[in-house]
C-alpha cells in the first residue's frame, strides 16, 4: 500500500526578520501542491494548520527574539509531525519560517530513535542557519535552527523531543550554501558540520554533489529533507525575504530533487521560508510545487528507483 502524505500548515513568521512567511501555507495550496501529488496517485491529507502565539514584532532579548513563542510553534511542530511519522504518514510541513526545522527535525529524530532507524538530514539552503545568541547579527531564530538542533542554544529549544542534542552534526548535508555570517564561518568548522556550498557544485556539479550528500544510506536511512526556498537562486524564485543571488538554477534543483526520489529513503520533508508578499503572481510557490512534485516521482522518463 502506497503511504499516505499528510501536510501540515505552520503559518508563522515568528523566528524571521520581515513579515509575511506566515502566508506560505497558503500560498502553496493555492498553488496546488494537493493536487499535484495526487495526479501522481498518491494519498494526500490535508491536516490544515498547527497554531501559535501571534508575532509581537519586538527587539531581541539577551540574542534571541520572541524566544517563548518560537518556542510554542515548536513544540506545536513537534507534536504534528511526530504523530504524523508514528501513525504512518509521511509529513510534509509547509512553513513558515525555517526556525520551524526545529520541532521538524527533532521530531524526526525521535520517530528514528523510537523505531531504530538512521537518520540522515539535508538542509537545502542558501545559509547554514548554524548561528548561536552569540553570533547571532539580529538575534533571529530562522538563522539558528541546526545550531540548536545539534545542542546549541536555550534549553526551552534544544530539548524539544526529549534529547539533547537532538542531533549529531554527523546526520546534516547541507546543500547550496552561499551566506554564513564570519564568526558562524568558524563554528561550522569546529562543529564539523558537512557543508557542499555553491563553490563545491560550480566546480564539482550537482551530480557529484548529490551523489556524496546521499552516500552511505541503507534501507534503514529515513531521509528528511528541509527545503528553504531560498536555497534556489531569486532569478527563479523571488519570492522569499533572505535572497542570496547565485544559487541553483532550474534545472540544478530538478536534478537535485530528482536523485533525492531516485533513492526511495524520503521519509518526511519540509517546505520554508516562501514569502507571498515578496512573490510575483504565486511564481515562486507553483515553482516549488513543481520541485516538491520531483521528489516524488516526476521525471521525463520511467526510472528505477534504488531501495
Amino acid at each position: 500500500m502506497t503511504q499516505r502524505i499528510r501536510l501540515i500548515g505552520a503559518p508563522t513568521d515568528i523566528g524571521a526578520g520581515s513579515r509575511g512567511a506566515s502566508m506560505g501555507p497558503e500560498a502553496l495550496r493555492v498553488a496546488g501542491l494537493q493536487a499535484t501529488l495526487e495526479g501522481h496517485g498518491l494519498q494526500v491529507v490535508d491536516r490544515g494548520n498547527v497554531s501559535g502565539p501571534a508575532n509581537p514584532w519586538l527587539p531581541p532579548v539577551d540574542g534571541y527574539r520572541h524566544l517563548s513563542e518560537v518556542a510554542a510553534w515548536n513544540e506545536a511542530v513537534h507534536a504534528a509531525m511526530h504523530a504524523a511519522l508514528t501513525e504512518g504518514d509521511l509529513p510534509i510541513l509547509l512553513g513558515g519560517d525555517h526556525c520551524l526545522g526545529i520541532g521538524s527535525v527533532s521530531a524526526v529524530a525521535r520517530y528514528c530513535r523510537d523505531h531504530g532507524k538512521q537518520l540522515r538530514v539535508l538542509w537545502l539552503d542558501a545559509h547554514a542557519d548554524f548561528n548561536t545568541s552569540q553570533l547571532t547579527p539580529t538575534g533571529n531564530v530562522h538563522g539558528m535552527p541546526v545550531a540548536v538542533l545539534c545542542g546549541h542554544g536555550p534549553e526551552v529549544l534544544t530539548r524539544i523531543g526529549g534529547t539533547l542534542p537532538a542531533i549529531s552534526p554527523a546526520v546534516i548535508r547541507q546543500v547550496g550554501i552561499r551566506s554564513v555570517d564570519e564568526g558562524e564561518k568558524r563554528f561550522v568548522h569546529a562543529c564539523d558540520l558537512e557543508v557542499f556550498d555553491m563553490r563545491y557544485i560550480d566546480e564539482m556539479g550537482m551530480r557529484h554533489t548529490m551523489e556524496m550528500a546521499l552516500a552511505d544510506m541503507d534501507d534503514n536511512t529515513h531521509l528528511h529533507v528541509s527545503f528553504d526556498v531560498d536555497f534556489l537562486d531569486p532569478d527563479i524564485a523571488p519570492g522569499v525575504a533572505t535572497t542570496v543571488m547565485g544559487g541553483p538554477t532550474y534545472r540544478e534543483a530538478q536534478l537535485c530533487m530528482e536523485m533525492i526520489a531516485d533513492t526511495g529513503r524520503l521519509g518526511s520533508l519540509d517546505v520554508m521560508e516562501l514569502n507571498p508578499a515578496l512573490d510575483v503572481r504565486n511564481r515562486t510557490a507553483l515553482l516549488a510545487v513543481d520541485l516538491v512534485e520531483s521528489l516524488f516521482g516526476k521525471s521525463t522518463l520511467m526510472r528505477r528507483q534504488v531501495r
